[in-house]
């Protein structure tokens, strides 16, 4: 016998039992598409393919404002291969679409209001026709001079029939006449950011013999677009059907409905399969961006440094749309104030429209806004107080039980003391060596102009808070079936995985409630009931607790005829491990067992309690519940180059309950890490209303190479009573706060004060060193 055969065969060599795999709630369990995606065999929505497929382009306006004169298809209509091209005047039912409000057209008629904006599309053969085709549309324009600055438009004369004004909401709460001791005021600029998904917007249309049409598309929210898709084509919303296909991740409402809706019309007009795959620049061009914003603020506090009193005004520039920009000026006048007990507060909000690209949802909008904004200002008082930055904002944070300016009470936990010490006493990361022998890192990398000894560190903080579900009297619900043959569960919800983790939470709730192990979530479309849009941790919450009901209620099915036979209640049975047991020993039996040759399934909703309309003074129970996080930032500036680089972020979050640590860990990174493109590289830059360089070379993301130490301090699991398993959402707020938090530690280093994000090099320079 050979060794080799000896050793394998030696009982002190057998292989140890496999680990156990991760199941239920509070394990980390693996997304079920990871390995899809990891070996690039994952189906995106640019890989649709179907017989007979055809192309399909867009004609956008060059213009951000014109008047249009005439438009002449004939040109691009007689080209070789060109199938069909369709305008204004080939849109059967509404002329007009949007996610907030219905004030945007399917295709420019009359006026252009913002560059990009759809005119014509056309479907061809090949790709390369279609867009030769899109080109050779004739349209004649009287240009017209485009009103770029939000201020502006209250004067100006009427971009839409609408008017100009979105929203306005005045906040008055406590006493006008309060004052302080101490006061600091500041003007501050948001840019505006664009969501830049990595993963190319496309979508196929495919007619249906019945009239009808289906639509192939990464959509976040499949429901509303189906009906919006509906009432365009002139046709009932079971004649559409949106299948949800291929998501590549999303960290806003990623599908512009604007490159959705003309598919279906090329679909339904040739009767032919019809793909659109966005070029980056089409994508730039088409879809929202976050509201640039301009923010005035004074603060009044008395000599202890204890807010007495915020003043505000907040302007929001909507673009040439409304969208969602009423959600976020809402989002931005509650949360104006910040994490802090304000007992008078006076703001003022508005949202316009100018001619610039469309604003609309991006993650943690309005909230991201006003925090960077707020967080200046206590930095202010904390140096006129000649007091610690964190030792001010201990003195003044929100905790349970305290008011918000919108008169309403902060009922979810609160921690945002715990948080912020957390942050404060995790160790500062080692100082760099001032010496040309020690690597390290400077501002602008490895291989940067600039020298050590012009490096400055500085350390700042951020708190940060944004609200959960929609909000003022938004109806939130979700429905979800679950499943169960042969040990086999199924999840039915149409609650669309954009990266959050849904697919993978409705697993572990299973698992969790039945004991099974083979779970499986089935593909989205608008046939199933509706479960809203994938935001603001709404799946987490209202889809995931739709999913825990159906399966309770198997759960039920399951353990009623085994309590019946031992006479007892399904209440005294416990399913753990897989295994069915009472609470006296009597009865111990296998899930496997009991749902051999059955099937059992339930279907439930959830849906939170009711919100209310902020009134006529922003008064009001506008939100299910809030979520708060603190980050420490420690950033090295080059102070002769401007240049910053972000050393660590610490975070310390309040989560509720950890339902997946790994996912959850995830989640918060890369929320941060989106926070340091904000501070620091993304802004979409647009003179005179034209979008410049719409590419990823003048648009700049932050990188791995950009992305910082961050270290995950504290995850606080204070469940919040209302919310099913007591989660909160985990992704909006890291984005939110840790702008401010960098912003904050550049101030440190510099003394400069740091008025605009992103934060520019000359803003960071510092003269007379």
């Amino acid at each position: 016998m050979s060794n080799e055969a000896a050793t394998a065969t030696t009982p002190a060599e057998t292989a140890p039992p496999p680990e156990p795999i991760p199941h239920g709630l509070g394990a980390s369990l693996q997304p079920a598409d990871a390995q899809a995606k990891t070996e690039g065999t994952f189906p995106y929505a640019a890989d649709l393919w179907a017989e007979g497929l055809l192309w399909a382009a867009v004609l956008r306006s060059p213009h951000p404002h014109a008047r249009i004169v005439s438009i002449d298809t004939s040109h691009a209509r007689d080209m070789p291969g060109v199938r069909a091209v369709v305008t204004h005047e080939d849109v059967p039912g509404s002329p007009v679409h949007g996610r907030g409000r219905a004030d945007r057209p399917v295709f420019a008629s009359e006026v252009v209001r913002h560059h990009g904006e759809p005119i014509a599309a056309v479907a061809a053969d090949h790709p390369d026709t279609a867009r030769m085709a899109a080109a050779a549309v004739i349209v004649e324009y009287e240009v017209l001079d485009p009103v770029t600055d939000p201020e502006q438009a209250f004067e100006a004369e009427a971009l839409h029939p609408d008017g100009n004004l979105i929203r306005h909401i005045p906040l008055h709460h406590g006493d006008p006449a309060a004052a302080g001791d101490i006061v600091v005021e500041g003007q501050y600029r948001i840019g505006r950011a664009d969501p830049a998904p990595i993963g190319a917007e496309a979508g196929l249309a495919v007619p249906r013999p019945d009239g009808g049409v289906e639509l192939y598309l990464a959509s976040t929210d499949p429901h509303t677009d189906r009906d919006t898709a509906a009432a365009v084509y002139g046709l009932a919303p079971d004649q559409v059907k949106i299948v949800v296909t291929g998501v590549p991740g999303a960290t806003a409402d990623r599908e512009d409905q604007g490159f959705q809706l003309p598919l279906g019309l090329l679909a339904l007009k040739t009767g032919c399969p019809v793909k659109l795959t966005a070029t980056r620049e089409e994508s730039f061009l088409g879809h929202v961006h976050r509201h640039p914003t301009l923010l005035r603020y004074r603060h009044h506090a008395d000599a202890e440094g204890r807010l007495v009193k915020v003043e505000a005004q907040i302007l929001l520039d909507g673009g040439a749309y409304a969208d969602t920009s009423s959600e976020a000026l809402a989002a931005a006048v509650s949360f104006a104030c910040g994490p802090y007990v304000v007992p008078n507060a006076f703001i003022e909000g508005w949202a316009v429209r100018t001619n610039n690209p469309p604003s609309g949802h991006v993650r943690g909008e309005g909230a991201m806004q006003v925090c960077a904004a707020y967080e200046a200002q206590m930095d202010k008082l904390a140096k006129k107080l000649a007091l610690d930055p964190a030792e001010l904002r201990l003195r003044n944070v929100l905790a349970t039980g305290d008011v918000l300016p919108t008169g309403q009470t902060v009922t979810c936990p609160a921690p945002v003391a715990e948080l912020l010490q957390a942050v404060q006493e995790f160790p500062l990361p080692p100082l760099p060596k001032d010496t040309p022998e020690d690597e390290w890192l400077l501002p602008g990398g490895p291989e940067g102009a600039g020298e050590p000894g012009a490096v400055r560190r500085g350390v700042g903080y951020g708190l940060g808070m944004v609200h959960m579900l929609g909000a003022e009297g938004a109806d939130e619900v979700s429905t979800a079936t679950v499943k169960v043959q042969d040990g086999i569960a199924t999840v039915l919800c149409a609650a669309v995985e954009t990266g959050q983790g849904f697919t993978t939470l409705a697993r572990q709730i299973v698992q969790e409630t039945l004991g099974v192990d083979e779970v499986h979530v089935a593909p989205v479309d608008t046939d199933q009931p509706p479960a809203g849009a994938g935001c603001r941790g709404r799946h987490t919450w209202v889809s995931g607790g739709a999913v825990e009901r159906a399966a309770k209620m198997v759960r039920t099915q399951l353990l009623q005829p085994l309590a019946h036979k031992f006479g007892m209640s399904t209440e005294l049975l416990q399913i753990t491990d897989g295994k069915i047991t009472s609470y006296d020993g009597v009865l111990s039996t296998t899930v496997t067992e009991e749902l051999h040759g059955k099937e059992l399934w339930a279907t439930a909703q959830c849906r939170p309690h009711p919100t209310e309309p902020l009134d006529g003074a922003g008064q009001g129970d506008a939100f299910v519940g809030m979520a708060f996080c603190a980050i420490r930032a420690v950033v090295d500036v080059d102070i002769e180059l401007g240049s910053v680089r972000v050393v660590e972020l610490a975070v310390a979050q309040d989560v509720g309950r950890v339902l997946n640590p790994a996912q959850l860990a995830a989640r918060i990174e890369a929320g941060v890490t989106q926070g340091v493109g904000i501070a620091l590289t993304e802004n979409l830059r647009t003179p005179r209303g034209l979008i410049r360089h719409p590419d990823l070379t003048g648009y700049a993301l932050p990188t791995a190479l950009d992305a910082p130490d961050i270290r995950i301090v504290k995850l606080v699991e204070e469940r919040d009573v209302v919310a099913p398993f007591g989660a909160k959402a985990a992704s909006a707020v890291p984005v939110v706060t840790s702008p401010a938090a960098i912003a904050s530690a550049v101030r440190a280093a510099t003394g400069r004060p740091v008025n605009r994000l992103p934060i520019r090099p000359q803003a960071a320079v510092v003269t007379g060193q």
